[in-house]
């Protein structure tokens, strides 16, 4: 049996724009129009260059009906390419790109293969060994289980199966062709070649069920490397996939502990260096970042004070690191004030904490140790409030305390 090598990708939503790129200041938007392109393009590409046999696209090769030809124009070039090197394609269509949603079509080079829509069927490569089975969706809400309607395996060939599906249910996508892994591994099959799910993932390793996830992210919520699968079979036998990165710019959520930061500056310098990080792993691909920034620390207070400036900060701290090649689409502030008597320490500003029960609390525990700092800090006819027995909680504490800085503020 002849040993050789596949791709399996998936959900390239070509001509697909990066949602709400034009709002993102900074952005490379004309860099980025045309990303989906350029990772189909790397797509095509590394197939040649692999000396694949064949490349199997598991749905949405669209992302909807064309603005004009030229999207599918560029489709059918790709495909020329790998005709012209030897390479055979075999496609279903997706939810995205089915005969009810796309009205325009043309015809592809005869090195594709393309499925029926209105049953399942079978593309047998004789001198591949290889047997393939398939169903494209024909209208974009596909509710019913179609696998059962596949073909049986065919002994003594390499059965792959091509299915869009969100198998039992996946979270931001739509339940379309459901069906349970137990389905799948019911018809025999070698490797199943799944798409429609936008995030790669091994569901099971034998039989192989695998989504290669998106080849291109499309917003902030796709973070991370996106490309294909290249699966190896060797004497019959299919070896564990192995992804390849074959996007052309990157989501990226940059996540920073500003735990114990004790100013802004302090958090800032967090968000310098974790963006770094980010922006390296991208290797040299324009990166967009979702900074959030969490933790307890002093500088919460900075930070909720001038909110506009800080952010403003992260932002060029980011330009500072990425030579051009990364911008923030947003900065998310989840910090909050310390809890602990250690962070607020002995000399804490009474106006600072005086509207923050948990502040308060803290530095209740705190002053109790030291009466005389205590007594330095609070109005005369609340020197007794901390120290006694049965003093008040921190919330009533904390009216207190503002109730009587309102009218020393008053009095000045």
């Amino acid at each position: 049996m002849t040993d050789f090598c596949f791709i399996h990708a998936a959900d390239i939503h070509l001509d697909s724009r990066l949602k709400g790129l034009a709002d993102y200041p900074g952005a490379p938007v004309e860099a980025m129009r045309d990303a989906t392109r350029r990772a189909f393009d790397n797509l095509v590409r590394f197939a040649i260059e692999a000396d694949a046999a064949f490349v199997v696209i598991a749905g949405d090769v669209y992302d909807g009906d064309w603005r004009d030809f030229n999207t599918g124009l560029y489709f059918a070039h790709g495909m020329s390419r790998l005709r012209d090197a030897g390479v055979r394609v075999a496609l279903i269509q997706g939810n995205h790109d089915a005969q009810s949603v796309i009205t325009k079509s043309l015809r592809l080079p005869d090195n594709v293969s393309r499925f029926a829509t209105e049953h399942a069927e079978s593309v047998v490569w004789e001198d591949l060994g290889v047997a393939i089975h398939g169903r494209g969706f024909g209208k974009r809400a596909e509710s019913a289980n179609i696998v059962a309607s596949y073909p049986e395996r065919r002994s003594g060939y390499v059965n792959i199966g091509v299915l869009h599906t969100s198998l039992a249910g996946s979270p931001d996508h739509e339940p379309y062709a459901p069906c349970g892994v137990e389905d799948l591994i019911a018809k025999g099959y070698d490797y199943w070649a799944l798409g429609h799910v936008h995030a790669r993932r091994i569901v099971r390793a034998d039989p192989w069920i695998v989504y290669p996830g998106n080849t291109q992210g499309r917003h902030a919520r796709e973070t991370g490397e996106k490309g294909a699968m290249m699966v190896r079979v060797t004497d019959g036998r299919v070896a564990e996939p192995e992804f390849v990165a074959l996007d052309a710019a990157r989501w990226a959520l940059v996540e920073v502990d500003a735990a114990g930061c004790g100013d802004g500056e302090t958090a800032i310098e967090r968000v310098e260096a974790a963006a770094a990080g980010s922006i390296d792993e991208a290797e040299g691909r324009p990166v967009a970042l979702r900074i959030r920034v969490r933790g307890s620390c002093p500088a919460h207070r900075d930070i909720v004070a001038d909110h506009e400036r800080w952010t403003a900060e992260a932002r060029q701290a980011v330009t500072n690191v990425s030579r051009s090649r990364g911008w923030v689409e947003k900065v998310a502030w989840e910090t909050s004030a310390p809890t602990d008597a250690k962070s607020i320490g002995s000399d804490f500003d009474l106006e600072r904490i005086a509207d923050d029960p948990e502040l308060v609390a803290a530095a209740m525990i705190e002053m109790r140790k030291d009466d005389e700092a205590l007594k330095k800090k609070l109005p005369r006819d609340l020197h007794d409030l901390f120290g006694a027995d049965n003093a008040p909680d921190a919330a009533d504490t904390c009216a207190l305390l503002a109730a009587k800085l309102a009218r020393s503020g008053d009095a000045r």
